[in-house]
């Protein structure tokens, strides 16, 4: 598995942006549970994460984007 790349099984849980730590590097995120795409996170900097997957450079995006996560 490269750096961008996630496991073929994940389990999803909701995320809550509004938590204190909602998202931590190397979890994985998506707008849908197990949807596409699914993003690495490399760093998180405030409500904001950087964020990369198979087929996109990095990039920044905010976290409230997101409604799932999945620990690596």
């Amino acid at each position: 598995m490269n750096a961008e790349s996630a496991p073929h099984h994940l389990e999803w849980t909701l995320l809550d942006p509004s938590a204190e730590r909602p998202v931590e590097v190397g979890d994985f995120v998506s707008t849908e549970a197990g949807g596409m795409p699914i993003y690495r996170v490399l760093a998180v900097e405030g409500r904001w994460v950087r964020l990369a997957d198979e087929r996109h450079p990095i990039q920044e995006l905010p976290l409230e984007r997101f409604r799932w996560r999945s620990a690596a």
